[in-house]
Parts: structure tokens; C-alpha cells; sequence
């Protein structure tokens, strides 16, 4: 597991848990790898950020790039520039947490010079229960969509089918279903299967793509 190129750009629809995959793929990767970033590049959504855990991720060692202007509060539709760091500085393993539609992904575009091919994995995230990604035609060109905003080709989809702390095993195998079809229509393999830990321990071994288990770090415990 997190054995992807060095820079992993991780994009989907709104609620598909992008946010949540990347944050957990971040807390996974800084067990293993000595300099992780993990760079916010969502300047249209603002609830739900993986800024928002940056205090905690930071304790972790995980170094968290965001708006360009300091403050949980400020919405500022800006990047900082420490972003180059990571990107030029191969000694970290870099994850990109991109804006959930075309209009966000846009902000991924000014950095597509570090994207070269066999050095770069694009993740698209797909929640069958969102509207835009509820069947195998509009997902398909939802995800065109992205990487023509991009500037970047989809390496890999991750099936993220989920609702929230409801979400059971015939949830994700549903989610399944339509992944399996958006992969062999356009050739992108699938590369993990996300399920809340309880959840991921009832999955089939033979499924395909990784098992990947989260914890739900983006929300409260209060919420549903």
C-alpha cells in the first residue's frame, strides 16, 4: 500500500471524501516516509478542508500547505507559494488535495510542468451516491472534465462509495460495481477501495484494488 509515484494528486466530486482519503493517505505515508506535505489546493469548497486538521497532521510530521494567507476563517481563493517546495524537492512524497469540480481543479493547472508521466499519480475519487457520479456515462465524463481542467490524466480511480458512519459492505460493493465499469471503459485501473475500518475487515480479499481503511479525522464526532 502507498507504494505511487511521488507526487499523488488526489481529485473527485464534492462528498466523495477526497479530503478524507488524502488526509488518511497522508497520516499513512508518515509512517513510512521520513518528509511528507500534504498541499490544500481547494480554493472553491470551504468546509471540509484538510487544512483544518493541519495542527494535528503537523504533530505528525506531516508538513500541510494552504491558503496563501494564514487563518482557519480566511477563505482566500490563493495558494501559497511554499507549494513549489515539495514539488521540487524530491526528498518529500507529496499529496495534492484538489478542488472538487472542474472550476477547482483549474488551480492544479499551474503546476502541470511537475507532472510528467511514470512521476505523478492522479487518484480520482468516486462516491456512487453522488449525483454527478452516479452512473458509469456521467462519472466517465465528470472525470474528462477534471483532467481537462487539470492538465493531468487520471492514473488511477479509488472507489470511496460511503454514507458517512451509515455506510455498510453492500454500500461500498455497490460503489464497486460502477468503479469496475468506469475502469474497463476507459482502461484507468482501479487502485484502492476506502472503507471505514470496521467496514474494510468485512470486505472480500479477492476485490479489485487495495483494501484502504480510514479513520474519519474530517468529522467531529458529533456529526452523522
Amino acid at each position: 500500500m502507498l507504494n505511487d509515484n511521488r507526487i499523488r494528486i488526489i481529485t473527485g466530486h464534492y462528498g466523495s471524501g477526497k479530503t478524507e482519503f488524502s488526509v488518511n493517505y497522508a497520516v499513512n505515508l508518515a509512517k513510512e516516509k521520513e518528509k511528507v506535505a500534504l498541499a490544500d489546493l481547494d480554493v472553491v469548497n470551504p468546509y471540509f478542508r484538510s487544512r483544518e486538521k493541519a495542527k494535528d497532521l503537523e504533530k505528525l510530521g506531516i508538513k500541510v500547505i494552504s491558503s496563501s494567507i494564514k487563518g482557519i476563517a480566511a477563505d482566500v481563493p490563493a495558494v501559497s507559494a511554499e507549494i513549489f517546495a515539495p514539488l521540487q524537492d524530491k526528498s518529500y512524497e507529496t499529496i495534492l488535495d484538489v478542488g472538487g469540480d472542474p472550476v477547482g481543479a483549474r488551480a492544479l493547472g499551474r503546476y502541470h510542468n511537475y507532472f510528467k508521466d511514470g512521476e505523478y499519480d492522479m487518484f480520482f475519487v468516486i462516491n456512487a451516491n453522488r449525483r454527478e457520479t452516479q452512473t458509469v456515462d456521467k462519472t466517465i465524463e465528470y472525470l474528462r472534465k477534471i483532467e481537462q481542467a487539470s492538465r493531468a490524466k487520471v492514473t488511477a480511480l479509488v472507489n470511496n462509495t460511503h454514507l458517512l458512519k451509515s455506510t455498510t459492505k453492500e454500500e461500498v460493493l455497490k460503489g464497486q460495481e460502477l468503479v469496475e465499469k468506469v475502469s474497463e471503459k476507459t482502461g484507468i485501473p482501479i487502485k484502492y477501495v476506502v472503507a471505514l475500518e470496521n467496514v474494510a475487515k468485512e470486505l472480500p480479499k479477492h476485490i479489485k484494488g487495495e483494501i484502504f481503511p480510514i479513520k474519519l479525522y474530517m468529522r467531529e464526532e458529533w456529526m452523522l
